[in-house]
Formats: structure tokens, C-alpha cells, sequence
């Protein structure tokens, strides 16, 4: 039987943890009466064993609305590579047998792991050693492939669409070319579905190596046009016809992934150099994960973690909860990592934006195929 299983919150924060935490406290305690405890810090709270709390239904009174996560997180804490300090020196340990000890030894007989994939990669390796887990999707970016929708994605993007909105009215102001630069290392839908719906005049997508010739002249093009300020949308994986990512600092034993960041900057200078036109930065960073979560991203947590308990019940381990068309799904770990969801250059949404006019910086060899089709038919007579 079921009697006490646990719940951490690993990676970056993003809004909507909460909701999945409230979820799952309040279903496991109220339907099934089993004991819930908070692991806090991610997997570092289960090396330690001493981060560590009973949740009742009255810790998670009010938390629906809050932003971030009450247990906290980190995004450095795998512990089949946990950095420790002996003899003076740091050196790198795998620690997974003392989580998989400590698990036993606190009577947990599940883990409720939320993290991106990151998170859930680790979780997937945890399970082949025999801890029962189940997963819960996160990621602002909204990478995952195997669900059609990550919690805190649709905040991030209101986030940033907010700031487009009020960034339009001094870029016209002052004639300016604001250049934005958001969240998004490998996958730009944060970056495309903000600049379209803050009407953004250029989009830079790290899945589209854009040409700066061809941002520059959709400047210049609009100032010709009366139009005196134009907004760009950069996500930071977006990487120029030829060049690399801009990296801020390299991946290192504690942080597993590169920290991108100066791709506004960047763009903000060529431009600027390119049309003589006077050109700003904003970088929205951490603002994108912080702050209340909005209704959607409320409901998708909430549901996300009553799936979860839902799981454990059926004692149906090694799963992650997911999201297929309006239904609530759920997909094996193991086929949920390491593939990840990225903007399809010629896809829909793309197409849709350069409809209107909206411009990628794609060279004039990658038209899109939809494109080129029209052009080819237009052609032919």
C-alpha cells in the first residue's frame, strides 16, 4: 500500500509550480490520506536528508497564486555528478546510492519529480535503480516533446508580450529600434508567440540562423514607409547566418548547460551601425520566470498534479504526466527526454507571422517551403 511519498522541484523556477504542488498535497491528503513530504532544493534535499518537512493541507493554503516554489530548487543538483569539497579539494561523486538509501530508509513510497529535462532525465535514471518516481513536465521554454504543453509557458509569454506592448509606445517616441531579448536557448517559442502577439516587426528564432543584412533592411525599409521605430524579439539561442551562439560563461561541473546571453546586444549594435538609427536592449531574463502564474498555467499545474497522485495510485512508476490536445495524458520518462520540441521553420505559426510581414532574417536561399511553392506557381504562369 501507499502510505508517504514524496514531492521536489528541480531546474529553474517558473510560475505554476505551486499549482502542481497544492495539487498534489491536497489530493494525496484529502482522497487517499497518505503522508506528503516536501524535499526541498531538488535532489540535494534527498542526498542530505535534511531538507526535509511534512506538507499538511494547511501549508499549502494560498500558494495557488504564488509565484516560484515553496520548496525550492536548483539547477545544480544531480547527484550522479554531485560536486562535494574533501581534503580541500572539490571532486565530482555520484551520490545516487545514498538517495536511493535515504528514500528507504524515510519510507517514501513514490517521488513526485517536477523539472524539465534536466530534472527528468535524472529521475529516468533514478527509476532504473528501483525508486518508484512518476514525473510532472516544467519548463518555461516549453521544449518537452512528448507533451503538447509545459506550465509557466503561456506566463512567460504574457510577460513578455506585456513588455513589447509598453516598449512600442517609447521606441515611437523617441524613433528608436528596441531590440528584446528573451528566454529561449534551443527553442524559440517564447520568442515567436510574444513577438506575434506583441506585434513585434522582426523575430529572431535560434532555429532560423538569421542574415543581420536582412534585419537591417526591414529597419530601414519601415522607416521609408513613415514607420520610425520598429521592435526586434531575439531569443537568446538565436545565432547569426554562420556564427555561434553567444555564450556568457561555459558549461563547468556545476553547471551543466552554457549561459547564454548578449545576442540583444549584439543585434542592437549591427543595427545601429548598419542605419545610423539609434537602437536600445531590454533583456527580460529572470523576469520571464518570476510573478504570478495566469489562469491557464494555474489550472495546467493543478491538473498536472492531481494526475500525478492519480499515477502513484496505480503504481504506474516511471511515467511523466503530459498534456495531449485538452486531455491529460501520461508517456513514459524514458520517451519523454532528451528530444526536444523545437519551432519548425517552415511550420504554421512561421508562415502565419511572415504573412503579415513579420521577418525572421532568413536568408533569401531558405524561403520556406510554402513560400517557394506560391513563387514557383506564380512562375509558371
Amino acid at each position: 500500500m501507499i502510505r508517504k511519498i514524496g514531492i521536489s522541484t528541480g531546474g529553474g523556477d517558473c510560475p505554476g509550480l505551486n499549482a502542481v504542488i497544492r495539487a498534489v498535497v491536497r489530493t494525496a491528503k484529502l482522497h487517499y490520506q497518505w503522508d506528503v513530504i516536501g524535499i526541498e532544493d531538488g535532489f540535494d534535499g534527498l542526498i542530505y536528508a535534511r531538507n526535509l518537512r511534512y506538507m499538511t493541507v494547511d501549508d499549502v493554503h494560498g500558494i495557488l497564486p504564488r509565484g516560484g516554489t515553496i520548496l525550492g530548487t536548483t539547477n545544480r543538483g544531480n547527484p550522479f555528478k554531485h560536486l562535494v569539497v574533501e581534503n580541500g579539494k572539490e571532486v565530482v561523486k555520484d551520490m545516487s546510492p545514498l538517495i536511493v538509501e535515504n528514500i528507504r530508509v524515510l519510507g517514501l513510497d513514490a517521488i513526485v519529480c517536477i523539472g524539465g529535462d534536466g530534472s527528468l532525465s535524472i529521475a529516468r535514471d533514478l527509476f532504473k535503480m528501483g525508486v518508484p518516481v512518476v514525473g510532472v513536465p516544467k519548463t518555461i521554454d516549453n521544449d518537452l516533446s512528448a507533451t503538447d504543453l509545459t506550465f509557466g509557458f503561456t506566463t512567460a509569454v504574457d510577460t513578455a508580450t506585456e513588455a513589447l506592448d509598453r516598449l512600442h509606445t517609447t521606441a515611437e517616441s523617441h524613433h528608436r529600434v528596441m531590440v528584446v531579448e528573451v528566454m529561449g536557448r534551443d527553442a524559440g517559442w517564447i520568442a515567436l508567440e510574444s513577438g506575434i502577439a506583441g506585434a513585434a516587426d522582426v523575430i529572431l528564432l535560434p532555429e532560423i540562423p538569421f542574415d543581420i543584412q536582412k534585419v537591417c533592411d526591414k529597419v530601414k525599409q519601415r522607416r521609408l514607409t513613415g514607420r520610425l521605430s520598429s521592435i526586434i524579439v531575439a531569443a537568446e539561442g538565436a545565432a547569426q547566418l554562420g556564427g555561434d551562439r553567444i555564450v556568457q560563461a561555459e558549461a563547468s561541473i556545476q553547471y551543466q548547460n552554457v549561459r547564454l546571453g548578449g545576442i540583444g546586444q549584439s543585434v542592437a549594435r549591427q543595427v545601429e551601425e548598419r542605419t545610423g538609427i539609434e537602437s536600445r536592449v531590454v533583456v527580460l531574463g529572470h523576469l520571464q520566470r518570476g510573478g504570478s502564474p495566469n489562469a491557464f498555467d494555474r489550472i495546467l499545474g493543478t491538473r498536472y498534479g492531481v494526475a500525478a497522485v492519480e499515477l502513484i495510485a496505480q503504481k504506474q512508476f516511471g511515467y511523466m504526466v503530459c498534456l495531449h490536445g485538452r486531455n491529460i495524458d501520461c508517456v513514459e520518462i524514458e520517451r519523454a527526454v532528451g528530444q526536444m520540441k523545437r519551432v519548425d521553420p517552415n511550420g504554421q505559426i512561421v508562415t502565419a507571422a511572415e504573412a503579415l510581414g513579420t521577418e525572421f532574417g532568413r536568408p533569401n536561399h531558405a524561403a520556406p517551403k510554402a513560400n517557394k511553392e506560391a513563387a514557383d506557381k506564380k512562375k509558371s504562369g
